[in-house]
């Protein structure tokens, strides 16, 4: 295990009691062993992006954390309590419906360009139903790679839909 280091997990859920699903997720993160959450998002109601037409409107929120554990096993951690929340990945649609999505978005500096772990993640700065609640966390994060900051991220994307 390496030192501690913040980075940040969006959380979504179209599917179920998704209030429920999200608290117990983050009730997860709390009690696993070298994650500290140190804030949580309020939840955002938003419109599915991509996917298949007609499903659910879903509840996103983010948490900022500081952990102990490198990115792969804080991946593996995610992908264990989207399991416990139902969520089958073999047998979804991609951009469908799910019980619950947690993604990574940074951790500390780390860089990384794998087939199962991108960080920064890489479609952040696109959405807004990431940003959003990512600002109420740690809006002034310096992001890996000379992104800028969640904030800075967030009024560049409200600057390009104004446009």
């Amino acid at each position: 295990m390496s030192s501690y280091r913040t980075g940040a997990v969006a959380l979504g859920s179209n599917l179920g009691d998704r209030e429920k699903t999200l608290a117990s997720a983050v009730r997860g993160l709390e009690r696993a062993e070298g994650v500290t959450v140190l804030r949580r998002s309020t939840w955002h109601e938003t419109a599915p992006v991509g996917g298949p037409e007609g499903q659910p409107d879903f509840l996103n929120g983010a948490v900022s954390i500081e952990t102990k554990l490198d990115p792969e096993e804080l991946l593996q951690l995610l992908q264990e309590l989207e399991r416990k929340a139902g969520r089958d990945r073999s047998a979804e649609v991609r951009n469908g419906p799910r019980t619950l999505d947690l993604d990574l978005l940074f951790l500390g500096e780390e860089v990384r360009d794998g087939q199962g772990l991108q960080l920064p993640h890489p479609r952040m700065g696109g959405r807004l139903f990431v940003l959003e609640p990512l600002c109420e966390v740690l809006p002034d994060a310096v992001l890996p790679g000379g992104a800028g900051t969640p904030r800075q991220l967030l009024e560049r994307l409200h600057g390009e839909s104004s446009e």
